[in-house]
């Protein structure tokens, strides 16, 4: 992978309520290990190293969709879910925020005294790419999380986010190993964060030069940093807006859920009993493990699957989410006896989903069906860090 983008993320203050916590590491084990069992494990952290799939991730997991808080839970929930699960994974995940952070390098230690591999060079790796976010990238931000995620093989990935206090903005940094062959010459698989003006990046190849000669990349690099990085705007506002939304995509997929001949399809062939608001949860899912990297560039889509915590599109559904994490971990289990048909079909609700996009010409309206989420609410089990959805009388 190459840089991929340039996101503007909001700070937000808080924390994740219990509630959603165990949720978000329930379902990304279960992905995780859907992940593996699929693509393998270098697949997977090359999607890690992907921001806007890792947006998207923590979006399906129902955190707030755009708020430098995805960054932190993510790393959080998946760190409690796949360590204990290394043995099946051979993916392990050290640092994290603040504290955490600074117990990266005994981590690498201890997981390279069991794994064989070279703990000196990883916990190298690690110091250095925070090294060159912090002192070489001069662009207002400060680093509060790192975090180390490396496979058995000895294959990694680093995921650091830094935060401007004045901006209120947050700026979050992608690495992968298969990519680097030096630290101070295009490291990064992306940066993402707002663009605010001209910054001093003393890690891009095109500053050889000007690493000996700080005025002459002040006058080259914005301009051609502007020209090459795609930008991923998600705004202060917390209302997901049709903008935000490629509506051809998540319309095949109400329609995938909702439309009868496809209906009748899913239940009798694919995933029989399992309700409309699931398969349209599954469906999202699926995307997020067999998707190529061009179904990422509008990650906010992934909230219509398990809503947000702070009611932003919609309240949490607990009873939808605790369904597709059933429905995940028995596919897993299954799939672990036999060739299973349940992961089979959450590839063929993707592969349908693909050829309604392509051949039916759904658009969704974005607000009627946040506006229809937000009525049924009570009914799924709706949760948010305000509490329990109420019916709504008319």
């Amino acid at each position: 992978m190459r840089r991929s983008g340039v996101a503007d993320l909001p700070l937000h203050g808080g924390s994740v309520p219990e509630w959603l916590y165990t949720r978000m590491s329930a379902i990304g084990r279960e992905i995780m290990r859907i992940l593996v069992m699929e693509h393998g494990t270098s697949q997977v952290l090359s999607r890690l190293s992907d921001p806007f799939w890792f947006q998207a991730l923590g979006c399906v997991m129902g955190m707030d969709w755009h708020s430098s808080g995805v960054t932190t839970s993510v790393i959080g929930a998946l760190k409690s879910a796949v360590n204990p699960i290394f043995s099946d994974l051979g993916i392990y995940i050290c640092g994290g925020r603040g504290k955490h952070s600074r117990k990266t390098p005994q981590e690498l230690i201890e997981f390279s005294s069991k794994t064989g591999n070279n703990g000196e060079m990883l916990v190298r790796a690690s110091r250095l790419t925070a090294k060159v976010d912090n002192s070489c990238i001069i662009d207002g931000y400060n680093l509060y999380l790192h975090s180390f995620i490396v496979s058995k093989s000895g294959e990694w990935v680093v995921i650091q986010q830094g935060m401007n206090p004045k901006q209120k903005m947050a700026r979050r940094y992608h690495w992968h190993s298969a990519n680097v062959k030096s630290f101070v010459d295009d490291p990064h698989t992306a940066i993402v964060g707002k663009n605010e003006g001209i910054i001093i990046n003393l890690s891009d190849s095109r500053a050889e030069k000007n690493r000996k000669g700080i005025v002459e990349f002040l006058k080259l690099h914005p301009d051609i940093k502007n020209n090459e990085i795609k930008h991923l705007v998600c705004e202060k506002n917390h209302n997901i807006l049709q903008h935000d939304i490629d509506s051809r995509r998540l319309g095949a997929i109400f329609t995938l859920a909702y439309e009868k001949q496809f209906n009748d399809f899913v239940d009798a062939i694919l995933l029989p009993g399992v309700g409309p608001r699931t398969v349209q949860s599954l469906a999202l899912i699926s995307e997020i493990i067999y998707g190529g990297p061009s179904r990422f560039s509008d990650p906010a889509r992934f909230t219509f699957a398990h809503g947000g915590k702070d009611s932003h599109p919609f309240p949490v559904p607990l009873k939808i989410y605790d369904e597709s994490i059933q429905i995940l971990h028995n596919a897993v289990e299954k799939a672990k006896i036999s060739h299973s048909e349940k992961l089979k079909s959450l590839k063929a609700l993707h592969v349908l989903a693909n050829f309604i996009e392509d051949n039916c010409l759904p658009k969704a309206d974005v607000n009627k069906i946040i506006e229809h989420e937000n009525k049924m609410s009570h009914l799924y089990g709706g949760m948010t860090i305000y509490g329990p959805s109420r019916e709504k009388k008319i």
